[in-house]
């Protein structure tokens, strides 16, 4: 913390605080002469950066070479995996990542002339005012008439008994082992469950993931769920319809009493969701109000029902996303910096994707959801397999499906399981924001032979 007043109860005035420095930290140039206070209570640069999507997609990497080593045999060629130095695989994930969380510490601490930087917890004590706790620095009071809440979420811990007693890992910790574990145990089926099962699995852990539905990444497509959950299932033991009973810790490891057996494992690794940071800002004391599942109520310009209070990301919305956080926070800020010109956020087309093997993307409406809505649509799905490409890379599980409302022609949802799939999905999710029909999208445009795109192409033309 720097520039604190000698009386530690005289509040600092700004004219913007930001809580968070994830997607928070992106001040734009046009607020670079307002006095602006940034408030961090971990790590500099937020979950993304230093825990989350940028360096569990490092480890994917090298746990898809790994894995196509093993598997190479199908294209006819002779390819060994002899095992992983994860020290050396982690070094070179958060040598980068580390550095640059340090250096964007540096520049906001000390390089950044119209921003301070308060390392510490913030909590509201009055209508945009907070203390903040200092880590080493004490406690001080600063307010704004101008609040950007970024402070995004953490892991859930869920009440099984012993669990904390015995000790585990959650996604902030897990990357930063010292050794790959030769016995990992994973608790839930989301995002960061099928993620790390395919990093460590493929790395050479034995993985044994356990989860209460009897699929992983329920949320998900049916078609897909499925079809991930068989595959994945080929390589990670899959315990599914279970919650663990009780865990414990052994001369022999973790022992996870599941389904009325035991296993014993050397790491655990908890992934059942992430709850938004919203408590520990007692949001109530600054006026605000929250969705029974924590997150902050906020409108389509990211302004809360406090007027100069806005909210970004994870403690304002469920979907957990890093690019729709970044898109929420160029929004927030052109509207704190332009109240006669409000700009709004869309959620017409809110992509995701999941970069387990095989990968996942998704847009827009489930099958299961636009049946439910009591639409009326068509369905179109094609296999890699019935392409050239898909003959190419020998792939027999992966697919494209793809949902048009057959009243407007318009493209509802999308999903694709296999290689490449984040990107594949990328003109579907263009043709939804712009409301291309699925005829345009399909017939209009060259489809380049033959690249891995004529399975999007196909699964278009299956549904027309």
């Amino acid at each position: 913390m720097s520039d604190s007043p000698a009386d530690p109860t005289t509040p600092q005035e700004f004219d913007l605080i930001i809580i968070g420095s994830g997607s928070g930290n992106s001040i734009p140039e046009y607020l670079d002469d307002w006095k602006i206070a940034i408030v961090e209570r971990g790590t500099f640069g937020g979950t993304c950066l230093n825990v989350g999507c940028i360096p569990s997609k490092m480890f994917v990497l090298p746990a898809d070479a790994a894995l196509a080593a093993q598997n190479s045999a199908k294209l006819g060629i002779d390819t060994q995996f002899n095992g992983a130095d994860f020290g050396a695989i982690r070094d070179r994930v958060f040598g980068r990542i580390d550095s640059i969380s340090e250096g964007g510490r540096d520049y906001r601490a000390n390089g950044s002339a119209n921003v301070t930087l308060f390392e510490g917890t913030a909590r509201f004590i009055g209508d945009k005012v907070f203390e903040v706790a200092g880590n080493d620095a004490g406690t001080c009071i600063i307010s704004a008439p101008q609040v950007l809440l970024a402070a995004g979420a953490r892991p859930v811990t869920p009440p099984i008994p012993g669990l904390v007693e015995t000790g585990f890992h959650t996604s902030d910790s897990i990357m930063r082992l010292d050794d790959l574990p030769p016995r990992l145990g994973i608790i839930g089926g989301g995002f960061i469950a099928v993620e790390m099962g395919h990093v460590f699995s493929a790395l050479g852990s034995e993985v044994t993931l356990i989860n209460r539905s009897h699929t992983v990444l329920r949320g998900f497509d049916h078609d897909i769920s499925a079809r991930f959950t068989d595959v994945f299932g080929q390589r990670v033991d899959l315990r599914l319809g279970h919650v663990p009973t009780h865990v414990a810790r052994s001369d022999d490891g973790i022992v996870i009493t599941v389904g009325g057996e035991d296993v014993v494992v050397d790491e655990l690794l908890v992934a059942t969701g992430r709850e938004p940071n919203s408590d520990l800002l007692d949001v109530d004391a600054g006026g605000l109000s929250c969705h029974h599942h924590g997150t902050i109520e906020v409108d389509d310009s990211m302004a809360t029902d406090v007027e100069g209070v806005w909210a970004i990301g994870d403690i304002a919305n469920s979907y957990q996303l890093k690019h729709l956080a970044n898109a929420e926070a160029a929004i927030a800020f052109w509207n704190i910096a332009h109240p006669d010109d409000i700009r709004r956020q869309s959620y017409k087309a809110v992509p995701a994707a999941v970069f387990s093997n095989p990968q996942i993307a998704t847009v827009g409406l489930t099958e299961q959801q636009a049946a439910d809505r009591g639409l009326s649509f068509s369905v179109g799905s094609r296999d890699y397999a019935g392409t050239a490409y898909g003959w190419a890379i020998v792939d027999e599980t992966s697919f494209a499906k793809v949902l048009v409302d057959t009243e407007t022609g318009l493209i509802i949802g999308a999903h694709i399981i296999g290689p490449q799939a984040p990107t594949l999905i990328q003109p579907l999710i263009q043709a939804m924001q712009f409301d291309q029909t699925a005829e345009d999208v399909a017939r209009a445009v060259f489809y380049i032979h033959p690249a891995l795109t004529e399975v999007v192409e196909n699964a278009l033309l299956a549904a027309l």
